[in-house]
């Protein structure tokens, strides 16, 4: 056991919960600090609130050792050298970052911020400048606290892996901070940290996200071209990529989702003054795309969508995972509502309590309708077979004859 305590704030979310196990596993003895008592019940009993490579064995494991509990008590903080927030700032209706709620949140952790011994480690994705923000607001509350600064940049389902194998950012507003938060990622993981400016280390990660918005634009775009066109954007795709390593890059068209890509791209585009000009065209782009679906699937109904039953395979924001964050079924599901259909919803992952507005049905059921619209490509979509006169609408080209 190490001689250095940690504890996570948000500990029991798709962030903090996958690093805590990984910082206990390292032999840190981590507390997870979470306000949601029904989360943190699910953590203790070893019971993982999400879907996760490998989460359930080694959160059992990591509870057994008594390395590892979840807790509503925020005093948790006072005796820890090492806090982890996962906190990030999310953007408002205006499309610029809501900076207020991680201030808010800190606010009220404050009196547990007390020693020059403790680092405070901010881990989701913050706007450009807002750590120095916060440690100028700490030092004016009185907090001697040290800060840095750590993305992630880990995917859904696979954090516990990629914790472990992908380089870390690192930056801190002074050199102490910076060499302890690279000597605590050196203890977690196998690659050598990269250690960056506070900016760049924020700009980093805005850059990832919008970087990979864009690309999916790109394909969305062409996907409407093509599809406009009355050619196969799919086959098209296949084509272009098939053995040609300068299309690696090509991606396939699907709706562009999660909880950081727009967001992302949007806390990008606030920080340059909205000259991003690329960011804000891809919003345009993806956001549009459901509706250009169900003009799609309008036209193949016979020009309305009024009074037809739609099955919506995939409720989810990827394929095979459970996590619904900003996934565009959602919005294709307001939108044929909003035309005059009925949709029946179907998805095996989706825990379908979370959403009793949602009429969520069996497979067969969802299929047996006038027309059917791939949400997300779960792996159980790639074999269906569809009626030569039956109507699917599949952006992703995932449904294999």
């Amino acid at each position: 056991m190490r001689n250095e305590t940690i504890s996570i704030v948000g500990g029991c979310g798709h962030v903090g919960l996958p690093l805590g196990i990984v910082t206990a596993e390292a032999g840190y003895r981590t507390y997870l600090y979470d306000l949601n008592p029904s989360l943190v019940r699910l953590v203790n009993h070893k019971q993982m609130p999400h879907l996760e490579e490998e989460g359930p064995e080694r959160l059992a494991a990591v509870i057994d050792s008594g390395e590892l509990s979840a807790t509503t008590d925020p005093t948790v903080l006072r005796d820890s050298s090492l806090i982890l927030i996962t906190i990030g700032t999310p953007v408002d209706e205006h499309l610029n970052p809501r900076l207020q709620d991680l201030i808010v949140a800190l606010q009220g952790l404050r009196e547990f911020l007390h020693s020059p011994e403790q680092l405070v480690v901010f881990r989701s994705t913050i706007a450009p400048g807002t750590l120095r923000v916060i440690g100028d607001q700490l030092q004016e509350w009185g907090c001697p606290v040290r800060v840095a600064y750590c993305p992630e940049r880990i995917v859904q389902g696979k954090a516990l892996t990629e914790l472990k194998g992908l380089p870390q950012l690192v930056s801190g507003l002074d050199a102490t901070a910076v060499a302890r938060v690279k000597a605590l990622f050196l203890a977690l993981t196998d690659a050598e940290p990269i250690v960056l400016e506070p900016m760049e280390a924020e700009l980093a990660k805005l850059f990832c996200n919008a970087w990979r918005y864009i690309n999916f634009a790109i394909s969305n775009q062409f996907y409407q071209i093509a599809e406009e066109a009355g050619a196969n954007f799919g086959r098209i795709h296949e084509a272009a990529v098939s053995n040609y390593p300068r299309m690696k890059e090509f991606a396939r068209a699907g709706l562009t989702a999660g909880p950081c890509l727009l967001k992302d791209t949007m806390q990008l585009a606030s920080f340059s003054r909205n000259t991003f000009f690329l960011g804000h065209s891809a919003m345009l782009v993806n956001e549009g795309l459901p509706a250009f679906l169900l003009n799609q699937l309008r036209t193949a109904l016979g020009g309305t969508l009024r009074g037809k039953t739609i099955g919506l395979l995939g409720m989810a924001f990827k394929p095979d995972n459970d996590d619904t964050r900003e996934s565009l079924s959602f919005k294709i599901r307001k939108l044929l509502l909003n035309q005059g259909a009925q949709v029946l919803c179907h998805d095996p992952f989706v825990q379908h309590e979370y959403f009793p507005h949602i009429r969520f049905v069996g497979l067969d059921e969802a299929m047996a309708t006038d027309g059917v619209v791939i949400g997300v490509p779960h792996s159980l979509y790639r074999h269906l077979k569809f009626a030569p006169e039956q109507v699917c609408i599949d952006v992703w080209n995932s449904v294999k004859p």
